[in-house]
């Protein structure tokens, strides 16, 4: 490779100008080459003010740019494994956020893509780099709390996303869960076997004719272990983020974080600051730290840590979850990846 890492990138929204951003700050062996977003219009100030001169809302210009060496995908869920396939046949590398997809069957396409051409897929798992999650893991990992038997993960948003994202996200098991069944996976170190999964539409009732906004799901793996996860789309005191790993020989457990820890004592209460209030402030850190790894894996020809072979699997727990919750029964992966 040439001494600087040529990029390109598609999907420039919330998360998409995150990384962005990050990379021009943080990264100075990188060339953000061309950035691509179907509105691209409204965001060429955005774009002029950090010195990106390229943009375009025809992704093919990034594909078929032969300096390209690696394509950073987050566009909407639909075209994912689209550009993934796309990216892939023209021999460059791809980061991409999560969900991987949609469709099985295209998910499985893109993937045999990856495969054929021999290139580099990273999923955008990025609470797999938050630092309170990586020291559950590597507690476990160590064995210091002996066999897990029971995981449990609490994610709540302190409020719900627009109506409009709701209709076309795919639901809050494809949306918002995703990270949860990918995070009950990686510290369990095990394929989930079998989804029971309730929910409803308790926040904003008329949505429920084609989504829920809360929901519990309980996961059984393998090799025995358990996991339970509760979500809710509006936490009103802020971002609710927790996680507890129950062992043979013991247990550990991660609060939410908070822009500090001070508590103030009087004689009439206790009091400390309230959590982190979203995700931009409670995960920031983690898109860097992903971001850092995707490039290691360029610069030293290493695998990811995060492959698509992890988004297929959180997909294959998203389907289960949602034929759990409109069945009414427990469902297991056999049943979807069969399809």
């Amino acid at each position: 490779m040439t001494s600087k890492i040529i990029m390109g990138a598609i999907g420039i929204g919330r998360i998409g100008k995150i990384h962005i951003e990050n990379i021009l700050r943080f990264f100075p062996d990188v060339e953000l080459r061309t950035i691509c977003d179907i509105q691209i219009k409204p965001l060429s100030s955005w774009a002029k003010s950090l010195g990106i001169i390229n943009t375009t809302s025809d992704p093919s210009k990034i594909f078929r740019d032969p300096d390209i060496q690696a394509v950073l995908i987050f566009s909407s869920t639909d075209t994912h494994s689209e550009f993934i396939i796309q990216a892939a046949n023209a021999k460059k590398h791809i980061f991409c956020e999560k969900p991987i997809g949609n469709n099985l069957k295209r998910i499985r396409e893109s993937l045999e893509a990856v495969k054929q051409n021999g290139v580099k897929l990273m999923l955008g798992f990025n609470r797999r780099f938050d630092h309170n999650f990586r020291r559950i893991k590597s507690v476990v990992t160590a064995g210091q709390i002996g066999i897990p038997h029971i995981i449990k993960i609490t994610s709540r948003d302190p409020a719900p996303p627009p109506l409009e994202f709701l209709k076309r996200s795919g639901g809050l098991f494809f949306d918002m869960t995703i990270h949860d069944w990918d995070m009950a996976r990686y510290l369990a170190d095990d394929e989930v076997e079998e989804v029971y999964a309730i929910g409803s539409a308790l926040i904003n009732p008329s949505i429920a004719d084609f989504d829920i906004d809360t929901a519990v799901a309980v996961l059984k793996f393998k090799q025995g272990t358990m996991a339970i996860i509760d979500n809710s789309r509006q936490a009103k005191y802020g971002y609710d983020q927790r996680v507890e790993v129950f062992g043979s020989e013991g247990a550990i457990m991660v609060d939410n974080d908070a822009p500090n820890t001070a508590r103030i004592f009087t004689s009439n209460s206790i009091e400390s600051d309230k959590i982190h209030h979203f995700f931009l402030e409670r995960y920031m850190q983690s898109y860097k730290d992903e971001m850092i790894e995707f490039l290691e894996c360029l610069r030293e020809n290493k695998n990811p840590s995060v492959t698509g072979y992890d988004g297929i699997q959180a997909v294959l727990i998203a389907e289960a979850a949602k034929k759990s919750l409109v069945e009414h029964r427990p469902v297991a992966i056999s049943e979807i990846d069969s399809k």
